[in-house]
């Protein structure tokens, strides 16, 4: 067991370094120079060498990968071209909209999904199953930023229930930072709740018809205990691996929820890093969201071998 963890701890930092490699290269040969960018068309050539100096921008670009990735290992990512401030602090801030966010809709989503897909299953081919996978359909064929302004329209707008965007801080207090995101949330939730759904509703199927539950309903075990007690925790193998997706699709693809709310995220950050040229904002944006799909992946590992003694067994062995 510990030599498999130790393999896999290996595998993902030698992932890690060679997709912070991949990304720099791609971020340097898009077109473009920062340096123009800032300065303008009217620039002159001696001016323009000066800043590219400043910015590091004249060394040859495997020096540059070089001081990118040691300052990274410490926690130094640069300073923003076009912010002047740390980038570590910049996407700190950034994180602590993002992340809420994604947990809040992963929750909410998974709330919603795992009731649904397990009474559909257990009602397969009746009304309430029918009734399900229309709902899902519908809620996976909705836009999510779509489904954010049709809540601003109602919640926002018409009830006056909840604020139609922006974001007081965390430090304004827990519930009107909560208030802030539970729209955002909402319309980032549903549609992973109408996928997560479906999953769940194909993963109990399938262990509804598995020999060990048969026998167990044979032998006299209450129809409702059977599905929680047994058949739900064998069918949760699919979901925790459709969940681990969600959540990096979440954190990554939230921009355009971020932009219709006007939440400082994450998202946010690189929309406007990548329309502004600000290479080390990009890079370091990208860093971030490969190496958190590298260790959700890590983390859905460990679930799968927490959950399934059978793959414990063999990973002993």
């Amino acid at each position: 067991m510990l030599g498999l963890l130790a393999r896999r701890i290996v595998g993902l930092v030698s992932t890690l370094l060679v997709v912070s490699f991949l990304i720099f290269l791609a971020m340097n040969v898009l077109p473009g120079d920062p340096a123009a960018v800032m300065l303008g068309t009217s620039a002159q050539p001696d001016t323009l060498a000066a800043l590219r100096s400043q910015m590091g921008l004249d060394a040859p670009m495997l020096v540059r990968f070089g001081r990118w990735i040691s300052g990274a290992l410490t926690g130094d990512f640069g300073v923003s071209y076009t912010y002047g401030v740390p980038v570590a602090g910049l996407v700190g801030e950034r994180l602590l909209v993002t992340l809420p966010l994604a947990a809040l809709s992963t929750f909410l989503a998974l709330l919603v999904s795992i009731p649904l897909g397990v009474t559909a299953a257990a009602h397969q081919g009746r009304w309430r199953d029918a009734l399900v996978t229309v709902l899902t359909q519908g809620s996976v064929a909705l836009p999510n930023f779509w489904i954010g302004l049709l809540l601003i329209l109602v919640f926002a707008s018409g009830l006056g229930w909840m604020p139609a965007g922006g974001f007081p801080g965390w430090q304004a207090g827990a519930l009107p930072a909560l208030a802030a995101l539970l729209l955002p949330a909402v319309a980032l939730a549903l549609p992973q709740a109408g996928i997560l759904t479906r999953v769940t509703r194909a993963a109990v199927l399938d262990v509804l018809n598995e020999d060990f539950v048969r026998t167990a309903r044979a032998k006299g075990l209450d129809r409702r205990w059977a599905l929680w007690r047994h058949v739900v925790p064998n069918a949760l193998l699919p979901v925790v691996t459709m969940l681990g997706l969600q959540f990096t699709y979440l954190v990554a693809g939230s921009v355009l929820v971020e932009n219709v709310f006007g939440l400082p995220g994450l998202g946010r950050l690189a929309y406007q890093a990548f329309s502004q040229r600000d290479l080390i904002v990009m890079q370091s944006v990208v860093l971030f969201l490969a190496g958190l799909v590298i260790v959700v992946n890590f983390l859905v590992d460990m679930a799968y071998l927490a959950l399934d003694p059978r793959l414990r067994s063999g990973a002993a062995r």
